[in-house]
Formats: structure tokens, sequence, C-alpha cells
């Protein structure tokens, strides 16, 4: 068995950001997402936006990387890839400026053959029909809808005009919200127009100055308004599923959604399971602006965007989860416990297997060899990717060490390496569009530690030795299959990029427990007055670490979750605590069943399903 976890285990680049809205203040940050992957010659490949290169696996769990040709428009947003026969065929964004495909037979070596375009577009996505027709879907807007258009399978042009196929609207789906838990609706015009004025205002550019296609997309920003984007085709058993984004990459609810149309270009019906992929809670959030797949063992998988979105709105990163389509046609991806270990069997899959091991370490003692106030080692085991334990020296052997009590069967450790405002000038000339100036770290760097275990706190053993290696593996996974026996687990930082202080937001320790898994919950639901939230007491027992919130359109299709941790104070205080919730992420003209399980390091318990 072979085992992954999200955000899986990649080199991801540094992006040294001049955004326009930061008023001159660099921003830096690692950056992948919207991922395209495809199986093609029995391998998997991942283009991603802003990697300048491609990953690559035989198994889905190991990936190398690859730097991908430069006559490829690599500082351009979401790349598109698509197989056809021989060929895979790629494409990516930019407004304002016709946009090119470009196809290939060997995606490392090249060559890339260009196929002139004829308009600009943003989020493309190439469809490759079985009956050898061709189309074309596209759209990354809040104030534009998706799009579709039939090309000429030899010249790649539009046949015909351009078809609305989809708008969102917060209020009939309330996973197209903005905000945080999918909270806010959308501005009145009044506000605005205000916010517009204040922010070229405080540019010192008249709005005169600025190219007439921008200002839609500049007063979009203050809107509210739902970002549909990412569009995605499949066709499964002469449906077509046209999957899309929304409500925007920074927030924790960016999810997939999906529509369904005996055609190609519609017109298409909401699906019932919307969104179908929707990550909005655990330790590192986000499922939204991806692609699904075959493998080579016709299990169904689908990648998307996770985001963390601290020092920089598109810091974000990449994740996997298995998907499937049920027997009425419903397309699935199973969400939960999303960012703990996911095993990858040879063969067929149940892509609803249960977790094999389970968080051990949450909100156990830390201690560290040093910490910069308000950012000390217990930021490192509370589930939060926004929030890490920072050393308070650059100097080499900086460690960070976190007690699991007792010993305990460990079988996977996840190292989650952080960056807080690196005080460092970009190493090369800021380049790419006029709405996302950047710098795309192209060096390979190195990120080396040394883990250790221990059963007493004074003898360590090796258990992992990174300390010379040449890799850059910021979310690195070590697995443990057969376990080994630790109470303590000290993580020593060796070298990063940068030689700035570290930071690790999670040292994830996953395992067996010995003792008894929680009390099934007891809980009450309720259901808004607009009909888009889910509201949930749980009667929080001092037995479990937390609880997995899931819904769906039937009793027996609860494909929807929201994993919570209970507060640390409650679980190192070992107290009984009321948990209220709410979840924004109903369609108003849906009924809904609930189940909410509880989890500890021993275990799973599923409660009881009740009627919204």
């Amino acid at each position: 068995m072979k085992y992954y976890c999200n955000p899986i285990n990649v080199p991801y680049r540094y992006q040294f950001n001049m955004d326009l809205r930061s008023n001159g203040r660099m921003q830096i940050d690692r950056e992948a997402a919207d991922p395209s992957m495809i199986l093609f010659h029995k391998k998997y490949y991942i283009f991603v936006s802003m990697n300048l290169s491609v990953w690559v696996s035989e198994d889905m769990v190991n990936w190398e990387v690859h730097r991908l040709p430069d006559n490829l428009p690599l500082y351009d947003y979401a790349p598109d890839v698509r197989v056809c026969g021989d060929y895979v065929y790629f494409s990516a964004s930019k407004k304002g400026e016709v946009c090119n495909y470009y196809r290939t037979k060997d995606i490392i070596n090249g060559p890339y053959e260009e196929i002139p375009g004829t308009f600009d577009f943003w989020d493309p996505n190439l469809f490759f029909d079985d009956d050898g027709k061709v189309y074309f879907y596209w759209g990354c807007s809040n104030i534009t809808p998706v799009w579709g258009v039939e090309l000429d399978p030899a010249t790649m042009l539009p046949k015909a005009e351009r078809i609305e196929l989809l708008s969102g609207d917060g209020y009939e789906r309330g996973y197209e919200r903005m905000g945080v838990d999918n909270c806010e609706f959308p501005r009145s015009e009044e506000e605005v127009e205000m916010m517009f004025q204040a922010f070229m205002n405080r540019g010192g550019v008249p709005a005169e100055q600025v190219p007439a296609h921008y200002i839609p997309q500049i007063r979009g920003m203050f809107t509210r308004k739902p970002f549909i984007e990412g569009p995605w085709m499949d066709k499964y058993e002469g449906k077509y599923y046209l999957q899309y984004a929304c409500p925007g990459a920074e927030y924790n609810v960016y999810a997939d959604g999906v529509y369904v149309s005996d055609s190609p270009l519609g017109p298409f019906t909401l699906a019932k399971n919307n969104p179908y992929s929707y990550h909005a809670g655990g330790y590192m959030p986000g499922a939204g602006h991806g692609s699904t797949m075959w493998d080579k063992e016709e299990n169904l998988w689908h990648t998307a965007t996770m985001r963390i979105s601290v020092n920089h709105q598109f810091e974000r990163r990449v994740g996997i989860w298995p998907a499937g389509f049920d027997q009425d046609g419903e397309l699935f991806c199973n969400q939960n416990y999303g960012d703990w270990p996911i095993a990858v069997e040879e063969g067929k899959n149940d892509p609803w297997r249960e977790p094999q091991w389970y968080l051990l370490n949450y909100a156990k003692p830390t201690s560290c060899s040093s910490f910069k106030e308000g950012k000390g080692a217990d930021q490192a085991v509370n589930e939060d990717a926004t929030t890490w334990w920072r050393a308070d020296s650059t100097e080499s052997g900086q460690w960070l060490e976190v007690d699991l009590e007792k010993p305990m069967d460990v079988r996977t450790i996840q190292i989650n390496f952080a960056d807080d405002a690196l005080p460092i000038a970009s190493p090369g000339k800021i380049q790419g569009s006029a709405t996302q100036p950047r710098y795309i770290e192209e060096r390979d760097l190195c990120t080396r530690w040394k883990l250790e275990g221990s059963l007493d706190g004074k003898e360590y053993f090796i258990i992992e030795d990174k300390s010379r290696v040449t890799t850059d593996l910021p979310h690195d996974l070590i697995v443990r299959e057969d376990g080994i026996q630790v109470r303590f687990v000290r993580l020593t930082v060796v070298e990063i990029p940068y030689d700035v202080t570290p930071c690790i937001s999670g040292l994830r320790v996953f395992g067996i427990g010995t003792g008894q898994k929680p009390q099934a919950p007891v809980f009450k639901t309720a259901r808004s007055e607009d009909r888009l939230d889910l509201k949930v007491t749980i009667e929080g027992t001092k037995d479990a670490v937390g609880y997995n919130i899931l819904w769906g359109h039937e009793e027996d299709k609860l494909y929807h979750s929201y994993q919570i941790y209970r507060d640390v104070k409650d679980v190192q205080e070992n107290r009984d605590a009321v948990i209220e919730k709410r979840i924004g992420a109903l369609v108003k003209s849906q009924e809904y069943f609930v189940r909410i399980d509880a989890y500890n390091e021993n275990g799973i318990t599923k409660g009881k399903v009740v009627k919204l």
C-alpha cells in the first residue's frame, strides 16, 4: 500500500508578487493552484499555475518535477491540459491578449507546436468528445459567465458564437457566497461605487487612464459577488458534467460545483449533489478549481486548490481526493478527513474507504529551541495552516518537539513548513501580466531537516534524516506503515530556502491509539430562514478530539462534510463543551439529511442520520 497526505508532497515555487493592490509592497509566498491532472502514456501529469514545471508520477504518490519549455506561457494562470490521441493540448489564461493553444507528443522534452488563437480567455478548458468534436469552455469572473463554444478540430477556431452556460447566484446556492463559511451576500451598487472610487484615489491613477477592459474587473473586486471560474468538462454514460469553481480562491469554502446536460453546450441543470468538491474544515481547507481524471485502474480522482492566503491572497497548495459516479450518475468526491493520510491501493480503490490512521497530537504539549512572541510551538499542533511556530533565530539547528504523552503506534508524520513575511528581495526581474506582476523562483532550493523519536525524552533515535537532501518539499510525508513506538517527536531544521527563521504550521503525527473510540455524538440541527445555512449544536464530550459534520440530498448520499476540532483548551483541560457550528453551503431548493460523527486518536464513531 502507498500513502499520501494533502497538501500533496511536491516542491511549491516561491512567488515574488508586486500586486497592484499592495501599494508597492512585495509579497512573497509559495503557490501552486488550478491543477490539470491527466494520464498520458501510463504516467500521471499535473500542470499547475505559476510553477514553471510539470509534476510527473507513476503511482500518484511519488512525484518528480520537470521544467517546462520556455515557449509555453508559464506566467499565465490556470493551465489547461487535455489528451487527444497521441497529443497533449495546453493553453493558459491572459486577459486583454489573444491566447494561443499548444500541443506536443512529449510533455517533458517537447517540442510544443503553437496553434494561433483568435480571442483572449481566462481559465480555459478543452474537451474532446468521443464523436471527434472539440469544445472549449472558459470563464473567471464575478461579472461575466462561463462560456462555451465548439471549435474546428483542424484549426482550433470557433465554429459559432460563444454561448453563456452558467452564472453565479449566492441567493439560491449558498456555497456560491463569498466569505468565511459562505457568510457574505453581494454589496449594493452604491457601496461598490464608493469603494471603487476610494481605491482609485488611493492609487493616484485617474480612472480614464486605466484600460477600459480593466475597469469592470477592478469594480468586481468590491461587489462580493461570487467568482464563477475554472470550468472542467467530463462525460460519463452519455451525460456531460460541466464542473466549475466558486466563490473565491482565498476562502476556506473554495469549492467545485457541477451541472449536467445531454449536450456539451447545454442547457445545463444543476446536479443534486452540490458542491461536489468541498473541504472547508480541517488543517488546510479548500477544494476548488481543479480537474477529474480516470487512473490506470479506472478509479476516478479529483484534484483541486487548497488555500493558506496569509502572505498573499493566492498563497495556495494542491490536494487530491478519491471521486466517482454513484449508481444514479451523481458525481461525488470523498473529502471526509480530507487532509489526513489517504491510501492508494493497486487495482480498484474504494472511494469511501475510512481513514486507517488518526491524528495523535492535536493540542498536545510542545517545546522548542526558541520562538518569536505570539508564534510559539503550540501553533504547530492546532491543525490550522494559517498559524505557525516561528523560531527566534536563523541559526541552523532550531528544533520543535511534540509530546504524545505516552508511547504510541505512529504510522505517518507530515512536516509542514510555513513562510512569514520573508525579508528578502526578488532574485529576478518582475515580469508576468499587468494585473499579476511577479517573479517566480527558478532555482532549485533545499529544505533539510532531521526527525527523531524518543520513548522517554532522553534517548533519541532517528526516524528520518534529510539533512543532506537536494529536494525542497515544504509538506513532506514520512510513512512507517508497520508502525513505530514513539512518545516524543522532535524536528530539527538544518537548512531552509533563503536562510530565514524556520516556521512550522503543522508537525502532524498520525497512527493508532490504544484507547476507546469516542461516544456517538448528541446533536441538534436547524436550517436558516433563507434555507442556505445548516446550523448544528453538538454536545461536545471530552472523549472526542473533533467532529465530522456530513450532509447530503438523500439519507445514503451524505457526500458533503465539514471537519471541525474541539477547542484546544477544552481538549487540554479534558472537559465537555457545547459546540455550535454554521455551514453556509446549502442549495435553497434542496432537501437534506445530516449525520455527525465523533473522532479521536483511537477511531471514529458514527452518529445517527436525521432529516434537516
